[in-house]
């Protein structure tokens, strides 16, 4: 194998590994969009009301309450203080608390163990 051969393929192998790496990585750690605050959740007097986007609030569906993100975006609410994840899926606006960035149903506070806390610090992550 000549120098240009071997050349050649050592840029072709790493290309393949550079693809690898970036196959292996996780959606939400991506360069998508990531916002760190505080998650609360839903009181259970709004369940069946209906939301900003039309829907019925349902307390036990994966799905949250963003500021700006439109209906429909998936976003994994990650808390790092335990690791602990929740992908949901945005049908309202809110919530309207300084420092507060996403509001959660209470299956999706439940999966990320904040519901005796009733607050917890997050990091947003859009996934799509």
């Amino acid at each position: 194998m000549g120098t240009r051969s071997r050349t050649f393929a050592a840029c072709c192998l790493a290309g393949l590994l550079t693809l690898g790496t970036a196959a292996s990585v996780k959606a939400h750690d991506t360069s998508a969009e990531t916002q760190e605050g505080y998650a609360s959740f839903y009181h259970d007097k709004f369940q069946g009301r209906a939301t900003a986007s039309g829907e019925p609030f349902d307390q036990n569906a994966l799905t949250a309450a963003h500021p700006e993100l439109p209906f429909g975006t998936e976003v994994v609410v990650t808390r790092p203080d335990t690791g602990r994840e929740v992908t949901v899926v945005i049908n309202d606006r809110g919530p309207f608390v300084k420092g507060r960035i996403i509001d959660l149903s209470k299956r999706a506070a439940r999966e990320l163990g904040i519901l005796n806390r009733g607050v917890a610090p997050v990091m947003v992550t859009m996934v799509n």
